[in-house]
């Protein structure tokens, strides 16, 4: 099956975020506490991978489109810190790792070349793809403005996943093994960041 093919299927929502819950899992205030914290870290992530990738790749054929997922990363980061000010959610304190981690990743996979730069970005929207699917799910009609908000990003990543498919990453040698390592650390940040 091909990362394009890999969506989740959509759930209804619940009227109230957290309705699902199961003991032990977080209160509804530090289930939206963590999805703003993990998301505005994921952006923040997200960034810097461009911004690495640009570094290496700036004249680079492929430039133009990392400039335009770039932009749109950053936008997506301007929301995020608006949210964690308004709902007075803390940032991750991975913050300093993330920085100097998605900025290393972007430009390491575009030392490796312009497919392998494809490949790292369609491996982490994948994830951020079907974690911005999880959290919608998750989401009541108490919080349908946040709800938009990840259904509009996840569409803008699953975008970014189809400029990385369309320009060649699957072409990248040792796609499957790069790009399976590359979505295992995404997953890991992920979950690190909603805790942290």
């Amino acid at each position: 099956m091909s990362e394009r093919e890999q969506t989740p299927r959509k759930a209804p929502h619940p009227r109230r975020t957290g309705e699902a819950r199961l003991p032990g899992d977080p209160d509804p205030e530090e289930l939206v506490a963590r999805m703003i914290r993990v998301d505005h870290a994921g952006e923040f992530g997200a960034a810097r991978i461009y911004e690495g990738q640009l570094a290496v790749l700036g004249r680079a054929p492929t430039a133009p489109a990392i400039r335009r997922m770039a932009e749109q990363e950053k936008a997506h980061l301007a929301t995020f810190d608006r949210l964690l000010a308004a709902r007075r959610v803390r940032p991750t304190l991975l913050s300093p790792l993330w920085h100097v981690a998605g900025f290393a990743l972007g430009a390491g996979s575009a030392l490796l070349g312009e497919r392998a730069a494809m490949a790292c970005t369609v491996a982490v929207e994948t994830v951020i793809g079907e974690h911005y699917a999880r959290q919608a799910e998750r989401l009541g009609d108490d919080e349908a403005e946040l709800r938009a908000t990840v259904e509009t990003f996840r569409a803008d990543e699953l975008d970014h996943r189809d400029t990385g498919l369309a320009e060649g990453a699957e072409d990248m040698p040792g796609y499957d093994l790069f790009s399976g390592a590359v979505k295992a650390g995404t997953r890991l940040a992920i979950w690190l960041s909603e805790r942290l």
